[in-house]
Formats: structure tokens, C-alpha cells, sequence
């Protein structure tokens, strides 16, 4: 089975299932804010022993995804693959809306997956539940007809990859230097807040 053919049947599945490609389509257009929720309870929410860990794996997962996506736009260019949607509208659905522009390699998946793996890499437990959390991403990126299963193997490469290079000593010892500085400021200005309101 080829890349069009698996395309086409997990989208043609979905056609044939409402419940679950609704929530297929509602978990896809909800990713985006889920993962930025994920980093925002890590670096603000997250307290006790475990807060410089979160909040480092926070600020090192913004900067992987920030570094991927942007070698993906140079990618995405120069590949400039057509959406299944659009190559092949006899074959494949869409089921949400969305632009034209190119396919590869996967924008969602990119970022989703840069994210997961900084993160795994500072906590296990975390990652774990955000790797998952990706891998179902790029799935359903797939059965929406918005990319080829390649476009997401794809960013979930380049996604990993670039958190594992940002996890070496030195540029591990820049995320770690900005996130306790971000951190402390943001205590201190959390700390004259409380005092400010009496409590």
C-alpha cells in the first residue's frame, strides 16, 4: 500500500464513522492549544522540587519547536509537496478547513513532536503522556486529509531531532540559563503581586 492509498483509507474510514472522526477533527483543531497549555502549566503551574525541571523542559521544548519549524518553512519551500486534498480531491476529504499551502513536511507534527521529546528528555512521565499526545496529532493530521503519512514521519523526525541537538551541553547550558532567569522573574514579580494584594 502506498502513501495515497494509506491516505485514502484512513480518511475514506473516517467519512464512514462520525463519532469518531468528529473527535478526530475536534482533537486536531484543539492541538495547538493543548500543546502551548502544556508548556504554560509547566513553567507557571508546576511548584515544589519538580519547578526548575518543568519550567528548563518548558523553555527548552518552546525552543526546539521554534528552531524545527523554522528549518520546515525552508523545507516546506523547497519540497513544495501539494496537500492530498488538493493533488487528489477525488480521493481524499477534507474535513476541516485549511489552506492550500505546502504539505512537507508537517507543520503540526514538527512542533508537536520537538516538544514531546525536550520534554521526555527532562522527565519521563511528562514525555511520555506528550509523545503520545503527539503521535495521535500526526495521525489525525492524516485522517483529516491535510498531510501524507511521509509529511508526519517527517516532522516527527525533524521535531525530535532538533530537541536532541538543543539537549546537548552547550546549547542545554543556554535553555537552562534562560528559563531560571525567566523563572526568577517571573517569582518575583508573582512575589510583589501577593504582597501588593495583602496576601
Amino acid at each position: 500500500m502506498d502513501e495515497l492509498q494509506l491516505t485514502h483509507a484512513v480518511n475514506s474510514w473516517a467519512g464512514r464513522h462520525d463519532g469518531p472522526e468528529d473527535a478526530i477533527s475536534a482533537y486536531a483543531a484543539a492541538s495547538e492549544a493543548l500543546f502551548l497549555l502544556l508548556l504554560a502549566t509547566l513553567f507557571f503551574v508546576v511548584w515544589g522540587r519538580m519547578r526548575s525541571v518543568a519550567r528548563r523542559a518548558a523553555v527548552a521544548a518552546a525552543a526546539s519547536a521554534g528552531v524545527a519549524l523554522a528549518i520546515g518553512q525552508v523545507l516546506s519551500r523547497l519540497v513544495d509537496r501539494p496537500r492530498p486534498f488538493v493533488a487528489h480531491p477525488d480521493l481524499v476529504h477534507l474535513f476541516a478547513p485549511h489552506a492550500a499551502d505546502a504539505s512537507f513536511p508537517s507543520d503540526h507534527t514538527t512542533a508537536a513532536f520537538a516538544i514531546a521529546t525536550a520534554i521526555a528528555l527532562r522527565n519521563r512521565l511528562w514525555g511520555a503522556f506528550a509523545l503520545a499526545a503527539a503521535a495521535a496529532l500526526g495521525a489525525s493530521r492524516v485522517v483529516i486529509g491535510v498531510h501524507y503519512p511521509l509529511d508526519v514521519l517527517a516532522g516527527a523526525a525533524l521535531g525530535a531531532g532538533v530537541a536532541l541537538l538543543l539537549a546537548l551541553p552547550p546549547a542545554r547550558r543556554v535553555t537552562d540559563r534562560i528559563a531560571d532567569a525567566t523563572g526568577a522573574a517571573f517569582d518575583g514579580l508573582a512575589g510583589r503581586a501577593r504582597a501588593a494584594t495583602g496576601r
